[in-house]
């Protein structure tokens, strides 16, 4: 990724690895974004193409998968 931002977000509602990776594989699962999430920290890292994602669409992804999200 020539062009990249990062982000930290706070995720609340994990209670399990499960948790944390299906977090993980759904963001990654979008192009040129890789992220980290940490289930004890309660953390996501996410690295990205500015010029094909923003934030919200990592919050609204997350929501949807039913856990909480806001900006660090």
């Amino acid at each position: 990724m020539a062009n990249t931002k990062k982000t930290t977000l706070d995720i609340t509602g994990m209670t399990c690895a499960a948790c944390s990776n299906r977090i993980e594989k759904k963001l990654n699962n979008l192009d040129d974004v890789n992220a980290q999430v940490n289930l004890t920290t309660e953390k996501a890292t996410v690295e990205y193409n500015p010029d094909q994602h923003d934030v919200q669409e990592f919050i609204n992804t997350i929501q949807h998968l039913g856990y909480g999200v806001a900006v660090e």
